[in-house]
């Protein structure tokens, strides 16, 4: 296995990937509110792409034979203009994207991604790295954890 960075060639394997994320995401949804549209498998890559482009980011692949198997996509985002109010504002990335497909996770895939992309925020002098993980994704929660990621906020919702 090899990590590089985005290359178009690997553009359907993307697609393909963020399905499956999509998909495991649907599956674990207890408020029944995720969906899987019929245009996300064609818009959601390029619109994650071009959000790497605007802000600063990467997207790194793990790349098996001539495949693209996981993939981390990460961005550099700028405070709005009154977040300093309230908050220090220190230098940081968001990981916006982290699939490894089912067929060979719990191999390090995840783990090496994670690695490519807090090395790229570190040289970007970047102090922290952020993530947002869905609330019933306890392996996903479970996985942060394991590699020092901690909840900082809760996001709650209540159906009315």
């Amino acid at each position: 296995m090899k990590i590089i960075e985005y290359e178009e060639k690997y553009l359907e394997d993307v697609k393909d990937l963020l399905v499956e994320l999509e998909e495991y995401i649907i599956s674990i949804d207890k408020d029944n509110l995720d969906q899987l549209h019929p245009e996300y498998r064609e818009k959601m890559a390029i619109l994650d792409l071009e959000e790497v482009n605007k802000y600063n980011g990467k997207c790194y692949l793990a790349i098996e034979g001539d495949k693209a198997i996981g993939l981390i996509i990460g961005c550099i985002f700028p405070y709005d203009e009154y977040d300093y109010l309230d908050y220090k504002c220190p230098k940081r990335g968001e990981i916006t994207e982290l699939i490894v497909t089912k067929k060979i996770r719990s191999n390090g895939v995840g783990k090496t991604l994670i690695s490519k992309m807090e090395e790229y925020f570190k040289n970007e002098n970047c102090e922290y790295v952020m993530v947002d993980v869905f609330g019933y994704n306890d392996i996903g929660i479970n996985f942060y954890n394991k590699y020092g990621y901690r909840t900082r906020m809760h996001n709650m919702i209540k159906k009315i």
